[in-house]
C-alpha cells in the first residue's frame, strides 16, 4: 500500500470518529470536561507550591508552567491520535478479534493503532497548547518562526516517543493476554516528564532522562522555547524517537508471529 492510500483510509476513519462524536455528544463533553478538569488541578497545584517558593531546581513558575503545558500537549495528542485503539487491542487479542487487522492489506500496526480518533482528547490539546503560549507571554519570551517550528518537531519526537512505549506495553499482550498493568506503568513514567531535567541525579538520570527518554521529551523543546536551540537535546531526543520506534516495531512483529501461531 502506497503513503497516499494509508493516508486515505485514515481520513476515512477520522472521518468515522467525528460522526460517531458528534451522535454521542453528550459523552464527548463529559470526558472533554473530566480532563480539562484533570488538567486545570495540575496547574492548580503549581500554583499553590510557588506560593511558597520561587524556583524549584531552578525553574520558575511560568517556566515549570510552560514544561507541564509541554507534558499536556504530548500526553493529549497520544490520547487524541492513539489511546482508544491500543485500549482496544488487548480485548482483540484475547477474543481473536484481532484477526480483523491481519485480514486487511495494510501494515498491522498500522491499521490497529490509527482506526480511530479521541476528538476530546485532541480538543484539550489546544488548551495545553494555550498554556504554553500564555507562560511564554508572561515571560516575556517572543520566540521566532524557527524556534516554534522546532519546538513542533521536538514535540513530534516526543509523541513518538510514547507512541513507542505505548506499542512496547501493548505488545507483551500477545505473551501475557493482558496489558493492564503494564499500562499503569507506563502512566506512571510518563508523569515523570513533567518535572525538570535538573531534578534528577545519578540513577534517575540514566534511566529517566537517557535510557527512558521520558524526561526528555518535555524538557527539550521546553527549553527550545525558553533558551533557544540547543542541538544536543535536539540530536538526542531525535535519535532516541528513532531507536525507541524500532524496537517497539521488532517487538511488536515478534509478538505477532507469537499471536498468528497460536491460532493456526
Amino acid at each position: 500500500m502506497t503513503p497516499l492510500t494509508y493516508l486515505r483510509i485514515w481520513l476515512a476513519g477520522a472521518r468515522y470518529s467525528v460522526v460517531r462524536t458528534m451522535m454521542f455528544r453528550g459523552d464527548f463533553a463529559v470526558w472533554s470536561l473530566v480532563e480539562f478538569f484533570w488538567m486545570t488541578v495540575n496547574i492548580l497545584m503549581i500554583a499553590v507550591i510557588y506560593r511558597h517558593t520561587a524556583s524549584i531546581a531552578g525553574w520558575s513558575e511560568y517556566q515549570m508552567m510552560l514544561l507541564v503545558g509541554t507534558s499536556m500537549l504530548i500526553q493529549r495528542l497520544l490520547m487524541g491520535f492513539f489511546w482508544s485503539n491500543f485500549y482496544e487491542m488487548g480485548r482483540n487479542i484475547r477474543t481473536g478479534a484481532f484477526d480483523f487487522y491481519l485480514a486487511q492489506p495494510g501494515n498491522p500496526l498500522v491499521m490497529v493503532s490509527t482506526r480511530k480518533l479521541d476528538l476530546d482528547g485532541l480538543a484539550n490539546s489546544m488548551i495545553a497548547l494555550a498554556l504554553v503560549i500564555y507562560s511564554a507571554h508572561r515571560l516575556g519570551l517572543h520566540p521566532g518562526i524557527g524556534d516554534c517550528l522546532l519546538y513542533g518537531l521536538l514535540v513530534l519526537c516526543g509523541l513518538v516517543v510514547h507512541y513507542s512505549l505505548l506499542v512496547l506495553t501493548n505488545s507483551f499482550t500477545f505473551w501475557l493476554k493482558s496489558a493492564q498493568g503494564l499500562e499503569a506503568s507506563y502512566f506512571t513514567l510518563a508523569e515523570f516528564g513533567r518535572l525538570p531535567r535538573e531534578a534528577f541525579k545519578g540513577l534517575g538520570s540514566l534511566v529517566l532522562v537517557w535510557l527512558l527518554p521520558v524526561v526528555v521529551t518535555t524538557n527539550a523543546p521546553a527549553r527550545t522555547i525558553l533558551h533557544g536551540f540547543n542541538p544536543v537535546w535536539a540530536l538526542w531526543l531525535l535519535a532516541v524517537s528513532v531507536l525507541w520506534l524500532v524496537i517497539a516495531v521488532a517487538v511488536f512483529n515478534r509478538g505477532l508471529r507469537q499471536y498468528s501461531s497460536a491460532s493456526s
